[in-house]
């Protein structure tokens, strides 16, 4: 099994109390602690505009901003946001600006990429809104432009949504084949689809009852359009809430629940029990059962968010040491 590591980024109130000016060196030394260890093979932002669980006026620093940083920054972890809403940026576009973070970054780029649902910040940046059946073509006409860049280095299309005469995209990708695509969602009949037709990996939701649901529709799909199912790679997101003992885990939902409680206090306890339920909750022992568990039904890289990365690097740490080990 491989790891990821999301690096707060604001979005989530996860720079809450920390200075403009200082929030950089924030996220670049946790970028270079994983960057430096062995434990992650990637790192990871989100693509949002405006903080949730509702918008606030703390920070939310811009994904492909902080990728073309961290590829000069770092030396080795892959670096991928999870994901990119296909509609905020044309997708002839993104695969330039995706290129160039990869040449940067020498190869490490990844292209976690989705239909998008954030309304608020949607409607806010003069995007509209469109149905869901109208993003998901969205993205589906977006994938394919993106594969065109990478791998001809020029794309054609005349889609309902997009279209592109002979966009060239040079330098190439320096990874052979073009930047990897992470399809997230799980849609099942748009995109899981479009995921069997063009995904490197997939992302979907990662308890054990979905995970198994998701990827059968998935080899379904495969199965349909040809697809070696085996060539697909996995991936699901958690929150680790980690803690020696019972109570070290109740202690660190305890925090969440207060540092939320700063800046959008009617959601701190509803954010904390979403917290509790989530399968990467507990001591060591019981996330490293629950991954092993999860690892045989197919999950096969976990991308992991700690709430207080940015001001506590112990449960990080306690995750490094005691679970990484068992399951790499």
């Amino acid at each position: 099994m491989r790891f990821g590591l999301f690096i707060p980024q604001g979005w989530r109130q996860d720079l809450t109390g920390i200075a403009p000016a200082d929030q950089w060196a924030v996220m670049d030394g946790l970028a270079q602690h994983a960057d430096e260890g062995s434990a992650f093979d990637s790192v990871w932002v989100y693509d949002h505009f405006h903080t949730v669980p509702e918008p606030t006026e703390e920070a939310t620093h811009e994904a492909w901003s902080l990728m073309a940083a961290f590829a000069a920054s770092t030396s080795r972890v892959k670096l991928g946001q999870m994901c990119t809403c296909m509609a905020y940026r044309n997708p002839a576009y993104l695969a330039k600006v995706a290129t160039t973070v990869d040449v940067i970054s020498g190869g490490r780029a990844q292209m976690g990429i989705g239909a998008g649902w954030y309304e608020h910040e949607w409607r806010a940046y003069g995007y509209g809104f469109p149905r869901a059946g109208e993003r998901l073509d969205m993205l589906d006409e977006g994938v394919q432009i993106m594969r065109q860049m990478w791998t001809e280095g020029t794309a054609t299309l005349d889609g309902k949504h997009y279209q592109v005469d002979g966009a060239r995209n040079y330098p190439l990708p320096l990874q052979e084949g073009g930047i990897p695509l992470w399809i997230a969602g799980g849609g099942e009949k748009k995109t899981l689809r479009i995921a069997a037709q063009h995904a490197d990996y997939t992302n979907f939701d990662g308890t054990a009852e979905t995970f198994t649901a998701k990827s059968e529709i998935l080899r379904g799909h495969c199965e349909r359009v040809g697809r070696d199912f085996a060539e697909i790679t996995r991936s699901a997101n958690y929150n680790v809430i980690i803690g020696e003992t019972a109570k070290d885990v109740e202690d660190r939902l305890a925090w969440v629940g207060e540092h939320y409680a700063k800046t959008v206090p009617s959601k701190a306890a509803e954010t904390v029990e979403s917290l509790r339920q989530g399968p990467l909750v507990g001591t060591p022992e019981q996330i490293t059962e629950e991954l092993h568990r999860l690892e045989k039904l197919g999950m096969t890289y976990a991308i992991t968010y700690f709430s207080e990365a940015a001001y506590d690097r112990s449960g990080i740490e306690l995750f490094e040491s005691q679970v990484v080990p068992h399951l790499s």
